[in-house]
């Protein structure tokens, strides 16, 4: 899953084999080009006198400070035009006043180094830019942190103890701030005008509001695009459902470019179906086949609990409507006196369930259940669960917008497959919905 025009979803991971990007090969033929020699000689010095290879005196921290150093001198002669001491330079204008020093962490740790300085006070520098106190990849090493559900508080421990960085909560919070555009972004982009299936699902999460300490819901709509690729729509966060509130979020996707949704797969959230209804009336709302089972199983007791999933499978199994109402009839008497309440969930869930019944055994793996997006659920619910609770609806949706980053980068991003048997799939959906999938 990769987070961007749209949001990936896949099981496939990057190709160890795939080309190098310029940046990668340029640091191959730079490692190449360094005299072993040379290597050889800095390694005997540090051990001579003492100097460990890493940590905030080691070597590489030295080395670090030489090279951003030289590149700050290279950068000045650039701005002035004339090198140190060059006779070119007299009667410019402008020329070298010394130089301030600096300290900037890095992932080598803290780095003191002196910026050099022009007499008209007109040198930007480019590799350290004024103001700047962290270079290399701190805010990366932040980000990946806090995305995988770190405190503030633990990832400032964490800095100081790996890299010697001393970073305050507000520096942390600051950094991860700098997403909060790209989520504007990602919330109000355009996306395809046609999704196949669209699944949505929900997170509960704490939210201080007014306050108080109060419950709320992330929604995740997950919308399946004709190649069968997976695209996280957007999140909302709400503290009541409602058909009100679900069709301002349907409004939203449609005023995004989305007219059309073929299968809408979703667990009873209230008022849902009736929004899909209206903003999007052709579409057949299906509800989780694997949630109905799941919510009947919490009223068996646990010596029952096979011999009421094998009833239930003869349900969900049956080849047609009628088939499944005996099906339904006949857990019925062998259970219904017993667990009354695993009747009344298929009940209440039958007008959204029997739609699937239509389907043939290839389009029926694909809606069966909206577990392509309670795999991600149960990813954000291991890095929301840490926080206790939020500060306000912006933080948590940091919080999720960056987990949900995450999950793309270990997911192989664009080059992901897609859905596991879509063609097959996609060509019931061809028969299903005739001209309604665009060629």
């Amino acid at each position: 899953m990769a987070v961007g025009k749209d949001t990936y979803v896949s099981n496939s991971q990057p190709d160890p084999g795939a080309e190098s990007t310029p940046d990668t090969a340029a640091g191959r033929r730079l490692a190449a080009s360094l005299a072993p020699a040379a290597i050889d000689a800095l390694l005997a010095d540090a051990k001579a006198a003492g100097t460990p290879i890493d940590g905030v005196d080691g070597l590489l921290n030295q080395m670090t400070k030489a090279v951003l150093e030289r590149a700050l001198q290279a950068e000045m002669t650039h701005h002035l035009g004339y090198e140190r001491d060059d006779p070119a330079g007299h009667g410019t204008g402008n020329s070298r006043n010394g130089s301030g020093a600096k300290t900037v962490s890095t992932t080598n740790g803290p780095v003191t180094i002196n910026v050099p300085r022009d007499r008209n006070g007109e040198f930007e520098p480019q590799i350290v830019p004024k103001r700047t106190r962290r270079v290399g990849q701190i805010d990366e090493v932040v980000l990946s942190c806090y995305a995988r559900g770190m405190s503030t508080r633990d990832i400032e421990a964490h800095l100081f103890e790996v890299y010697g960085v001393k970073a305050s909560r507000e520096l942390v919070s600051n950094i991860t701030d700098v997403v909060t555009d790209e989520i504007e972004i990602w919330r109000n982009r355009p996306i395809d005008e046609v999704y196949p299936i669209v699944y949505i699902d929900g997170i509960r999460i704490k939210v201080r509001d007014k306050g108080a300490v109060t419950i709320k819901v992330a929604h995740l709509v997950i919308g399946v695009d004709t190649d069968g690729r997976k695209h996280a729509l957007g999140c909302w966060i709400a503290e009541a459902e409602g058909a009100k509130f679900w069709h301002s979020v349907l409004t939203q996707l449609r005023n995004r470019g989305l007219h059309d949704i073929l299968i809408a797969c979703c667990d009873g959230l209230t008022g849902l179906p009736e929004a899909i209804t209206a903003v999007f009336p052709d579409t057949v709302v299906q509800t989780c086949v694997v949630h109905v089972i799941r919510n009947a199983m919490r009223f068996v007791s646990y010596q029952d609990r096979k011999k009421i999933a094998k009833s239930m499978k003869a349900i969900y199994t049956a080849p047609t409507v009628e088939a499944a109402d005996l099906a339904l009839k006949d857990l019925d008497n062998e259970w219904g006196s017993h667990y009354p309440g695993v009747l009344d969930v298929w009940r209440r869930a039958w007008n959204e369930f029997i739609p699937f019944l239509d389907y043939p055994v290839e389009l029926r793996r694909v809606v069966y259940t909206t577990n392509a997006i309670e795999s991600i659920n149960f990813q954000l619910r291991k890095i929301t669960k840490t926080r206790g609770h939020f500060p306000s609806d912006d933080a948590a949706m940091k919080l999720l917008y960056l987990g949900l980053r995450n999950i793309s980068s270990k997911r192989g991003g664009e080059s992901g497959t897609g859905t596991w048997g879509w063609k097959t799939a996609l060509n019931t959906l061809v028969i299903h919905f005739p001209g309604r999938l665009p060629l």
